[in-house]
């Protein structure tokens, strides 16, 4: 609860010229877009209806995440899929076509690849490595 408090009133106290992710929870259309964005990854969002359920504009949307994020909100959307997909190899033992419906992806073959495209190696190759790296810290 104390660590919950003090992020709140660091948000809270920041400049509101400071941009980044902690400045976009203060945001009001930022911040809604990003808890529906959080919330439910695997959705088939669009802007349109990212931003018809936060009520503003396409444009209105895009440019407050541009400013306060610097990118558009689909790649922040593509980007927050394979930080989750990546999490999920290295801690589930889902498989690789399992892990692409959670995170959004209509077929493996399309996450595949954006996950190299993103990652630089394969979904399964990442696993491996990653489980890999992780056995020989402990």
């Amino acid at each position: 609860m104390l660590l919950t408090e003090c992020l709140r009133q660091y948000v809270t106290a920041l400049p509101s010229a400071r941009t980044g992710w902690l400045a976009a929870l203060r945001d009001p259309v930022v911040g809604h877009a990003l808890m529906l964005l959080h919330a439910s990854p695997a959705e088939s969002w669009t802007v349109a209806r990212l931003a018809r359920r936060v009520a503003v504009s396409r444009s209105v949307l895009g440019d407050r995440f541009a400013t306060v994020l610097g990118q558009p909100p689909m790649r922040y959307l593509a980007q927050w899929r394979l930080q989750l997909a990546a999490h999920m190899l290295r801690t589930t033992a889902e498989t690789v076509p399992e892990i692409a419906g959670r995170v959004g992806y209509e077929s493996d073959a399309a996450f595949s690849r954006a996950f190299k495209r993103g990652l630089g190696e394969p979904p399964a190759s990442w696993r491996s490595r990653s489980r890999g790296t992780a056995a020989r810290v402990i």
